[in-house]
């Protein structure tokens, strides 16, 4: 069957991310040290839970802010410490070229992506292009109040498309998420390279095999 809508996974897929990277930028915002953020917002008890829920929609930013607070020991400025958290994104222009060729061709375009609300509002206003002028779609946990591999999302997802699940192609990062949007009926690659989602494009028609420029790793 043919692919009428194409959906793509964020980080990792088109922005490569830095947990190192924010830890240390956080720990300078707070006055810490790298490995005390680490322990406290990635390995402590409850903190990837209430990650989850932050990007599920089901806490506030506000709320969120407190949680770090809390578990540091510290307050620091709110505004200083959001961007410190969250410019820790590299374009990936492999891919970002890709999805400009895609929505050049006419392709129909979704995001469907885990991510709160500090960081779209990072990622998503013109600092990346093509992120969103090239998506039609955006399917974002912290609106959508689901967060893959949760079976809602991909409900919500199909339904914002707009066609049958088999007729939507996803590539997220995460193994457990392309095996989530399986179990919905849509057709999930992994992704692990630019060059090998060509290949996977190619191979369902999206692409043509001679046309189509050269996309890096």
């Amino acid at each position: 069957m043919a692919c009428s809508f194409l959906y793509f996974d964020l980080g990792n897929v088109l922005l490569s991310f830095c947990h190192d990277r924010m830890c240390r930028q956080l720990a300078e915002v707070a006055g810490l040290e790298p490995e005390a953020i680490r322990q406290a917002m990635l390995e402590a008890n409850g903190a990837f839970a209430t990650q989850m829920r932050f990007e599920r929609g089901d806490i506030s930013a506000a709320a969120y802010y407190d949680f770090f607070c809390q578990q540091t020991g510290t307050r620091p400025d709110r505004t200083a410490l959001e961007q410190a958290g969250s410019d820790i994104f590299e374009p990936m222009e492999a891919s970002l070229g890709l999805v400009a060729t895609l929505a050049g061709a006419g392709h129909r375009l979704g995001l469907l992506s885990n991510v709160g609300p500090v960081h779209w509002d990072f990622v998503g206003y013109g600092r990346f292009p093509p992120i969103p002028e090239c998506f039609e779609v955006l399917v974002l946990s912290y609106k959508a109040r689901s967060a893959k591999p949760e079976p809602d999302i991909y409900g919500q997802a199909i339904a914002r498309a707009g066609v049958p699940a088999a007729e939507i192609f996803f590539v997220d990062d995460r193994k457990e998420n392309v095996s989530g949007a399986l179990e919905a009926g849509i057709d999930a690659v992994q992704f692990t390279s630019t060059a090998q989602l060509v290949k996977d494009l190619r191979n369902r028609h999206v692409l043509p095999g001679s046309s189509e420029p050269e996309a890096g790793s």
